[in-house]
């Protein structure tokens, strides 16, 4: 083993550490969330993931963008499967190991693998002028200012440049192969590198091993700091897309959850044996709050959620009151949860479970305006390609305004009151309803 194959594990141990470092940070964070039981119904859920996650059904709605995220989908998925020979060849010293056991087959897989980066390298730039240039409105809320904008555009730059590096390395090999170079066994298919081979036959075989060698610890170097990126990025939802379309809900979007307290207290209103003077049964374990106020209050699906945000904002692109101008984006919730998620998980990694830094994600991320601008008509949740579920999580916050704070919109505080005293929400008495008649 050589100098450059210790440098090559000692560089592929560490990424892969301090990958999983943060990878058990972000679980960690998830399990702040309250228990949810989402083990129902397997089939189904397989089926969703399969159609879903795997087989983007929902991206294609939006034509171009969904096209051409699947680019780079199956670029990022397949292309990668040879970053396995390239760590093998990294340890062991050797050069397109899979050549040979592969035979023809292998033709094939260097093929394809040009054409879908070339792909994937033209539909990252088309993203990039779409972000950048044509100003779509989607990415031009209030929510995409500073980071999520450079986060994006840092993910595109980093694809077009291990897509140039990938076809630059093939280039140089070709022409080392067709020179019989040492080590250069001659081994794949180059239907992109071919086109481009010819410029780099005037270079000498010293320069060609030069650029095919730095090409190549481009590429994989790349590769390993871009999975570390993942974690600090949206883009974390490459893995987490996965297990958030399996757990999604199955029940129909329009259904509620219902609190077990408020059930019980309400059978118990309604059951005819009852003794209405009796104190309600004290409950058992902590006192369960209603709704919820920060990030421990929702469930460990609703985190995972957050960290599942692909920001694309095809929900805040659908939502009627975003798109009225009201203060409301369905995206915004998502980030802020995720952002405060993040900041409990850091202050409880440093200061203990039970630190308590004033904070909230209710108030000082996400404004009582915002959730009572929510229609809850779930165009959101519809429309998100990761089935990600903005509106429980409004859900949760508008009933911690009701049920702990007694705060609601004066309009709202007067419908409940016209319901309570007229049986309707209208401030007409019930014996008044029908006097319009008379005119």
């Amino acid at each position: 083993m050589g100098i450059s194959n210790i440098i090559f594990v000692i560089a592929f141990a560490a990424a892969v550490f301090w990958f999983s470092k943060n990878l058990k940070t972000i679980i960690s964070n998830i399990n702040l969330g309250k228990d949810l039981d989402r083990k129902d119904n397997s089939g189904a859920r397989w089926k969703r993931m399969i159609m879903v996650a795997i087989g983007q059904s929902k991206m294609v709605k939006k034509p171009i963008s969904g096209i051409l995220h699947i680019l780079v989908y199956l670029g990022f998925v397949i292309i990668n499967i040879e970053v396995l020979e390239i760590i093998i060849d990294g340890v062991f010293g050797t050069h397109r190991i899979f050549a040979e056991p592969l035979g023809g087959f292998y033709d094939f897989l260097i093929g394809s693998f040009e054409v879908l980066a070339i792909l994937t390298l033209v539909a990252c730039v088309i993203f990039f002028i779409r972000r950048n240039i044509l100003s779509i409105k989607r990415f031009g809320f209030r929510e995409m200012i500073g980071w999520p904008k450079t986060d994006a555009n840092i993910i595109l730059i980093v694809e077009v440049l291990l897509m140039a590096a990938f076809l630059t390395m093939n280039s140089s090999d070709l022409v080392l192969q067709g020179r019989g170079a040492d080590h250069y066994v001659e081994a794949g298919a180059f239907p992109i590198s071919s086109l481009i081979s010819p410029a780099m036959e005037s270079l000498s075989n010293e320069a060609l091993i030069a650029i095919e060698r730095g090409t190549w610890w481009f590429h994989i170097v790349g590769i390993l700091l871009f999975l570390n990126y993942l974690p600090y990025s949206k883009h974390f939802h490459i893995i987490l897309a996965f297990p958030n379309v399996f757990f999604s809900k199955l029940d129909p979007k329009g259904k509620f959850t219902n609190m077990d307290s408020v059930t019980k207290e309400v059978k118990m209103m309604f059951d005819p044996d009852a003794d209405p003077y009796a104190a309600p049964p004290e409950p058992e374990g902590p006192v369960e709050r209603f709704g919820a106020k920060d990030v421990q209050d929702l469930s460990w699906k609703q985190l995972m959620d957050a960290y599942s945000c692909t920001e694309c904002g095809r929900c805040t692109d659908q939502c009627p009151a975003a798109q009225t101008g009201k203060l409301l984006s369905p995206r915004k919730i998502m980030m802020d949860t995720r952002d405060r998620l993040e900041e409990v998980g850091k202050n409880i990694q440093k200061n203990g479970a039970e630190h308590n830094d004033g904070k909230a994600l209710l108030g000082d991320y996400i404004k009582e305006e915002e959730l009572w601008a929510c229609t809850t008509c779930n165009a959101c949740t519809e429309a998100c390609p990761v089935m990600i579920d903005p509106l429980s999580i409004i859900v949760d916050m508008r009933r911690s305004l009701i049920m702990e704070d007694s705060k609601a919109p004066a309009e709202l505080t007067n419908m409940l009151s016209n319901i309570e005293n007229n049986g309707a929400p209208w401030q007409f008495s019930q014996t008044d309803r029908a006097n319009w008649i008379n005119d």
